[in-house]
Parts: C-alpha cells; structure tokens; sequence
C-alpha cells in the first residue's frame, strides 16, 4: 500500500471508534456479556467502547489494533478502514467510560413459582427432568421474577457457589423459546465460582455454558452424579482451575466445549493451560452438532445446528500435502540455507506487492526446506522417517489457538528465526546428543512457523468464501 499520511486528528478519530458500532456494520454477530459483547465467531474476544481484549492471549488494545489484528491489515489500512475508507461511512465515536466501583453480588429476586422455567427447559431445550430436579434440589438453579417499568422479567438462574456454600456467581438465561436471547453473568459475580456440580470421582467434565452442561447429563444420565462438571460462563479458564484447586482428587479432564470455530480454539488453549498446571489426562468430547443442546435436539427429529468445524484444521491436511510435494521435489540438499533465505525473501517481497498466491507459494516451500533439514538431522541421530511421516508430524502441531496473530506482523520474526536456526546448524564443532536433538527440534519449529502462515492465509480465504455463500443464501430467501 503506498504512502498515505493521517493527520494527529485522524489518528485520533480512528482510535476513537465504538468497536461495537463497527463490528455491526462490518456484518458481525455479537453477543451481550454484562457490560461487553463477546463475538460470535470468536468467544474469547470482548469489545467494549473503543477497547477490546483477547482472553485467549491476554492482550487486547483499541480499535486501530484491533482492526490491524483481525482484519490483517497495516496500520495505514487499518486507519483507512475506521475512517470509512470508499464507503464514506461515519463510525461514532465511543462514550467515555467512567470507573466504576465493583458492584457487590446478590443473587436476583426468586419468584414464587418455576412452572415457566421447567416448561422452558423441559419443554424447548429437551432437559431430562430428573436432571433439573437434582440442581433446584441442590440451590443451584431457580426462577427469578424482577421488575423493570411495570414489567416482570422471569429467568432461570444458575448459581455457582464458593468452597463453603456461599452463592457467589449467578447466570441468568431467558426463557422465551422465541425471538432475542438473553443470558448475562450478574455483575458482581466470582468468574472463579460459576455453576459447576463436586462428584466422588478424578473425573471433571469442562462445559461452556450451564444448558451444555445440563444438556450433556441429559444425554448421558447414567450415573453422572459421580463425577464433577463446571461450566465456565464463556471461554475463561479461572472457574476450571478452581475446581481443580478445590478438588485436589480431579486429576483427569474431559473438555466438552462446543464443536464450532471458537469452541475448538478454546479447547486447544485450555488443554494446553491444563498441561502448565501439571494435568496429563486431558481428554477431548465433541458434541454430533454444534453444542450438546442441538444434539438433545436431534435425537427428536428437529432441526439442530451443524456442527463447524475450524477452518485452518480443514485446510491443514492440504496445505502440509503441497509442503510434502515441495520438499520431495524441490530440495537441493547441500543448498537448504540459501534457498531458505531466498525462499523468505520472496515470501516478504510478494507479501508487499500484495500478490498472496505467489507470498503463499515461497513460504511453503520454506517451510519443506526446513522439514527437510529436521528430517536430515534425525538420520544423522539414527533416526529415519519417511516424507509422510515428517509431514504428519509438521500437520499435528498445528493448533488454531496458536495461529491467529496477523501474516504482515510475522515475517520479521520468521526471518529472525531462520537466522538463529542457520547460525546454529553453521557453528562448527562437535555437537552433544542434546545440542542435536535442540537444533533438529528448532529446524521442525522453524517448518512449523512457516507451515502456519500458509495454514492461516487458507482458512482466511474459505471463511471469506463461507460467508459469502452464506450471505447469498440468506438473500435467496428473502
């Protein structure tokens, strides 16, 4: 993109923009979370006013960041973008938050009667009855009745108590089977002490939502008062650790997150938080659907959502197929350096002139130089693999939840990486059984890193063309 120069009140503009407003006008679907709204695509991420944050990688900024970050554009594109760009569109301007002090917790009104919550949830989400027994039995779950302009609101209220049975956290969910959803966490809420039931056994079932939860049982009701469950509200990690901490006896976790782009992304970060913690029985449950409610839904014959599954592990198979190709192929043994340096710089030059395919094309086969250098230094140790299966390897270390930073921002640390990688293969001298093992494990993380930027421009391009097709859909049918 050429040289454009923004004046300090355009700057300011765009670092200004609701994000809430934009996000909608860009076709977003967002989701209300208290104060914030998670995206829909994305759980982890919430946007308030001009602000958002990434709970999956702890970081977050304002919109230009933001902008540059999930929309993989520059800096000037990205300002360009919040200005309007050719459409001329006026985003506002985001109120000034002021701080608030933290509201202290309360569980909301209870009403005198749950007959609407048990029509809703036996009725419209397919719970077993003895399922939804137990949590009312155990305080766990009510209908409240509040107030607002003459008007009575009526939720189901799922209540997460502390280690002394002390209500800590609630979640309220609507019970109207048609039109807006609601569902909040009440503010004041402990995101360590959500909804969550102590079995007998080392077992812990990690939920996203209570109705998951619920619903799981429901579908699985043979003696599930053994184990533990805990929904986590959204995507956070804090209320699994805590009954972790709590359960000293919990050693093995089955993550049962919903099967959708988000869902898989927060299980791979949440398996891998788990392993920091110590926790190597960690396990993996999808639902059939795309949660454990659509599943309930299916067994009856109705209508129930696709599961989706996450597009950079649709695309990845191909994508370390044509680095396989390349590396049988295309490598010229006693030139793997060179052509590594040569392959990046194309990588760089092609990123620059926008000419995706042919920036594509350079870092994969940087990628099979690399694999084939990690390959070579196995059998220099007595240890030899065939091409397919370096390439399965390359494939199953590619996880979503480590891929997402933006292609532009990455090539300066690949070229970094490269570096290191080939000082290291060049220093002369005898090499100790670890110093090979270390530099064949970081000319597989160097093929790693390049595998992923091809594996993200990929699944970039088929979600563009799945909402596409989506949008087209929708419009053929009014």
């Amino acid at each position: 993109m050429p040289y454009i120069h923004f004046t300090e009140e355009q700057k300011l503009r765009a670092s200004e923009v609701d994000l809430v407003e934009f996000l909608r006008h860009q076709g977003e679907k967002l989701i209300r979370s208290g104060p914030e709204y998670r995206l829909a695509s994305d759980h982890s991420v919430t946007v308030r006013g001009n602000g958002w944050y990434d709970h999956a990688v702890k970081e977050g900024g304002g919109p230009i960041s933001f902008v540059q970050q999930f929309y993989d554009l520059s800096y000037p594109e990205a300002i360009t973008r919040l200005l309007g760009g050719e459409q001329g569109t006026v985003y506002a301007s985001a109120p000034k938050q002021e701080e608030k002090p933290r509201k202290e917790f309360a569980l909301p009104s209870a009403g005198r009667e749950i007959r609407r919550m048990y029509a809703y949830l036996l009725k419209h989400r397919f719970l077993d009855r003895n399922v939804v027994n137990a949590f009312v039995r155990a305080g766990l779950l009510y209908e409240s009745c509040e107030k607002f302009k003459d008007r009575e609101y009526h939720n189901a209220v799922f209540v997460g108590k502390d280690e002394n049975g002390v209500p800590r956290h609630a979640h309220k969910r609507s019970l109207n089977s048609l039109g807006k959803t609601f569902r909040i966490n009440v503010e004041g809420s402990d995101p360590r002490c959500s909804f969550h039931y102590t079995g007998t056994s080392n077992r812990l079932y990690v939920f996203e939502a209570p109705i998951d939860l619920m619903s799981f049982l429901s579908r699985y009701p043979r003696g599930w008062q053994e184990h533990s469950y805990v929904a986590l509200c959204g995507t956070a990690e804090h209320a699994m650790l805590w009954m972790l901490e709590q359960n000293p006896g919990l050693r093995a976790v089955c993550l049962c997150l919903d099967h959708d782009e988000a869902g898989i992304e927060a299980s791979g970060r949440l398996a891998e938080i788990l392993h920091e913690h110590g926790y190597d029985d960690v396990g993996m449950i999808q639902s059939e659907y795309k949660d454990w409610n659509e599943d309930l839904k299916a067994r009856r014959g109705l209508p129930a959502q696709e599961a989706e599954e996450h597009p950079q592990l649709t695309v990845a198979p191909e994508v370390c197929g044509r680095i396989g190709v390349y590396m049988e192929e295309c490598v010229i043994p006693d030139r793997v350096g060179r052509e590594l340096a040569d392959a990046l710089r194309g990588y760089e030059m092609n990123t620059r002139r926008n000419y995706p395919e042919a920036a594509v094309t350079c870092i994969e086969l940087a990628s099979a130089l690399a694999l084939y250098a990690y390959g070579r230094e196995l059998r220099q140790m007595g240890e030899t693999r065939s091409g397919e299966e370096l390439v399965e390897e390359l494939r199953s270390r590619i996880h979503p939840h480590q891929n997402r930073s933006s292609l532009k921002n990455r090539i300066n640390e690949l070229v970094e990486q490269a570096q290191n990688v080939l000082e290291r293969a060049s220093t002369p001298g005898i090499r100790s059984e670890s110093e090979k093992r270390g530099l064949a494990e970081s000319w597989l993380e160097l093929a790693l890193s390049c595998a992923k930027v091809s594996v993200k421009y990929e699944a970039d391009v088929l979600k563009q063309q799945q909402k596409q097709e989506q949008a087209a859909l929708q419009q053929e049918m009014g």
